[in-house]
């Protein structure tokens, strides 16, 4: 069955959007402890990066894997509340599909350092 929200357009389309996503983040800040550490670090990290960077393209570097680290987990935590809806049993793809969502998140983490390493030491 389709959701009985697909099918809206224009204007009205973008503002339940805008107001839907405003709610997965909120959701986020408010249920998932590694969201709430990543965000306080990216309040930290974002304006390091506008202070340290030299130029437009290693700020972007510098804010850019800090807010792709925001984007992994925000998608993990997506997985993560799906798998819990569907069976809080535990099964072995359950296990693989959380492992694997930590796992991106662990990947976006050690490329911020990595960036971070990088840009700094040029």
């Amino acid at each position: 069955m389709e959701s009985p929200f697909k099918g809206k357009t224009g204007l009205r389309r973008v503002w339940n959007a805008f107001h839907y996503s405003c709610a997965g983040l909120h959701a986020a800040y408010r249920h998932e402890d590694a969201f709430r550490q990543e965000v306080l670090l990216a309040l930290v990290l974002v304006p390091l990066a506008i202070w340290l960077g030299e130029g437009a393209v290693e700020r972007a570097l510098l804010i850019g894997c800090v807010l792709l680290v925001l984007i992994v987990e925000l998608i993990n935590s997506a997985i993560e509340a799906t798998v819990d809806r569907i069976s809080l049993d535990r099964h072995p793809l359950a296990k693989r599909a959380k492992d694997i969502g930590s796992a991106a998140v662990m990947i976006a983490l050690l490329n911020a350092v990595l960036v971070w390493a990088l840009v700094l030491s040029a």
